[in-house]
């Protein structure tokens, strides 16, 4: 007989792995906070479309639903950078072919929602919030006590739910994984950014059409800070800035409407004719916060284990966090596919995963500097034309730390390795008088 399973937090990566549990035949039950999206519309204040990449889309095709899901996907093939003088550059982000996909946070999740509760085994609760699992007071079997968790209502009826199996997908500020603080040797960490982030917009045109590039991943640097536009399927592009909190270019400058009209005219001109709401959209949307958190372990009593957000979550600025959290549904339906019990199912899957959960946080944090900073810089955009042109050259040996991250299933971890290798390679290429003469001579690179 299967196991009973709850999954709190029917957020991408629950709706997910719900919707796998449920086609390998689990008595599932999903339990979320927030009210039914499908009746109340997407509510949850974060950024309404995320980049899909590789990593997502295997998740997505074990699922069965990639097709589905490819409908309205839209292929950013490179970044697309705006000078203040509004002059293009752009940067393809790998080889013929390769590209990432801008997603509808909401579209996405609503479909993984209607997918999954339309299998008989699975079903949704909504409107119950998480207020404890207790890892103690359960009922017990051979693999040991299992857990129970408590869920409170709108009317404030409590509810428990004992099974066999409880996974906390229930984001960056987890209930689930807060019980888990209040058990010994459970290690945590979350630090914040000193930027915050405002979801801005461009409307689309008259005839429905993108005012801009529609395929790319637009981005206007600015050192300190930057702009950010990624398409969606109306014709609109939803737009980000991401700036200090406090300082000489920041939030706390930003308060009233011709302040805000004189930034954007000094940093962003080109994008200003693009924005007529953005005086209302900057004063009616929220700032938020970017935070990464790492903790360990992810398990308790080899029965509870965190995914996604839950266990890592981390900065935007690689496309990764929900790639990474679907990939925590891949990884663990394999082990499944090997036919391994829960049991050392969750004990090597809570030992090994935090270490590329680490790996993509750090990488996340450093593509942010890249993205606000080097992207306009010719030394950096020279060593990305040479990093293209080696992995045509070598592709069994060189491949570009983006490309592993982003079009590759490689270990976080490895990538990460990686960098700091790359990153040796090319301060000797580019210290060259030609450094594209010295890429058809192997002994200078690998010797």
């Amino acid at each position: 007989m299967k196991e009973k399973i709850t999954i709190v937090g029917a957020g991408l990566v629950g709706s997910l792995w719900a919707l796998m549990l449920g086609k390998l035949g689990y008595e599932v039950e999903v339990f979320e906070r927030r009210p039914d999206m499908r009746k109340a519309g997407f509510v949850g204040g974060r950024s309404i479309n995320l980049a899909l990449s590789e990593r997502g889309w295997k998740a997505l095709r074990l699922a069965g639903v990639e097709q589905l899901l490819r409908e309205d996907a839209i292929a950013m093939r490179g970044r697309m950078m705006h000078d203040l003088k509004g002059q293009l550059t752009f940067q393809p982000y790998g080889l013929e072919g390769q590209a990432i996909y801008s997603v509808s946070r909401g579209g996405l999740n609503l479909k993984l929602i209607e997918a999954a509760d339309a299998l008989e085994n699975v079903r949704f609760y909504f409107n119950h919030k998480c207020r404890r699992v207790n890892f103690a007071s359960g009922s017990k079997d051979a693999n040991g006590t299992k857990p129970k968790a408590q869920f409170v209502t709108l009317d404030g009826k409590y509810i428990e739910r004992e099974s066999d199996l409880l996974f906390g997908t229930d984001g960056a500020f987890s209930a689930v994984r807060y019980s888990m603080q209040r058990k010994p040797r459970f290690n945590y960490c979350q630090e914040y950014l000193e930027h915050g982030y405002k979801e801005l917009s461009i409307p689309p045109a008259e005839d429905g059409s993108h005012l801009i590039e529609k395929n790319a991943l637009h981005i206007w640097p600015r050192k300190r800070f930057m702009l950010i536009a990624l398409p969606n399927a109306d014709g609109s592009f939803t737009v980000t800035l991401f700036l200090p909190f406090e300082g000489e270019h920041s939030f706390e400058r930003l308060q009233t409407p011709g302040a805000v009209q004189a930034f954007f005219e000094q940093w962003f001109p080109d994008a200003v004719p693009l924005m007529p709401d953005l005086q209302k959209d900057f004063f009616e949307n929220p700032t938020g916060t970017l935070a990464t958190i790492r903790c360990r372990p992810w398990q308790q009593g080899g029965n509870t284990l965190l995914m996604g957000d839950a266990a890592h979550a981390i900065v935007p600025f690689y496309g990764q966090g929900m790639n990474a959290g679907f990939e925590d549904c891949s990884l663990l339906w394999e082990m499944l596919q090997q036919g391994k019990d829960w049991k050392e199912i969750i004990a090597a899957f809570s030992d090994t995963r935090p270490d590329d959960a680490d790996a993509i946080a750090d990488l996340a944090l450093r593509n942010f500097i890249e993205m606000r900073d080097l992207v306009a810089d010719p030394r950096f955009l020279l060593r990305k034309k040479l990093e293209k042109e080696l992995h045509k050259k070598y592709p069994g040996r060189f491949m570009p730390v983006y490309s592993m991250v982003s079009f590759s299933h490689e270990p976080y971890s490895k990538a990460l390795q990686e960098q700091a290798l790359q990153d040796a390679l090319f301060e000797r290429i580019l210290a060259q008088p030609d450094p594209e003469a010295v890429l058809d001579d192997e002994a200078f690179l690998w010797g």
